[in-house]
């Protein structure tokens, strides 16, 4: 099992569950439980937690400590594709096994992934048989396009978050990945965040809340 680090849920009793899916080279102790926490105000019954990814990060020295889900040594399509595609069967089963220890269903359940983090979201998510009740995706993209339409198993509702000055992954990203989504039949939000970087600014935080407030909660 991965690593993880959690928020228990404010009321004391979790009705649902929040995975957030963290970028390369962070580790879950980083900044997406920060988020959480803002959260959950809005999701008093919602438990947050972050796994560490299952690989140490290999363009930093090796007492740096971060984690990635996959190498992006080589940034070409084919390498990412291929990345994405083997850590997948890993945060499937991590998915399985934190929704059997709660007895939670799938629809129980949001994805919320960063950059790198965001990749792997939006690979799964629609892979699954069962669909999860929503998934974010902050500064990512969508990996594996061509053979979404055919692999696709559910198609449960996703928002985009992308700063226009990302100086990582480029804004068009988010645009591509939208086309993508909806010629898959996958329904997606998109909000561009003007000025911002490659992270996640108080704009995207009120947003992801209240998609979940939708999709989470009201389900």
């Amino acid at each position: 099992m991965l690593d993880t680090h959690r928020l228990a849920p404010l009321s004391g009793t979790a009705d649902s569950l929040v995975i957030f899916l963290h970028g390369l080279g962070d580790s879950g102790a980083g900044g997406l439980l920060d988020i959480g926490r803002i959260w959950q105000r809005a999701l008093p019954n919602t438990e947050f937690i972050c796994p560490d990814a299952p690989f140490a990060f290999d363009m930093a020295p090796p007492d740096f400590g971060g984690r990635q889900w996959f190498s992006l040594r080589e940034f070409s399509k084919r390498a990412v594709d291929d990345g994405v595609k083997n850590a997948a069967p890993i945060l499937n089963a991590y998915i399985d096994e934190m929704l059997e220890a709660r007895r939670l269903t799938p629809s129980r359940l949001a994805l919320v992934g960063f950059s790198q983090g965001t990749m792997m979201a939006l690979h799964v998510g629609p892979r699954r048989g069962e669909p999860v009740a929503a998934i974010i995706g902050y500064s990512g993209k969508l990996s594996c396009v061509e053979t979404l339409p055919m692999e696709k198993k559910s198609a449960p509702p996703v928002l985009l978050i992308h700063g226009t000055a990302d100086e990582v992954v480029p804004f068009e990203a988010m645009r591509e990945a939208e086309t993508a989504l909806r010629h898959a039949a996958i329904p997606v939000r998109t909000l561009a965040c003007p000025g911002l970087g490659h992270g996640i600014d108080d704009a995207g935080i009120a947003a992801g809340q209240g998609f979940l407030q939708q999709y989470l909660i009201a389900a």
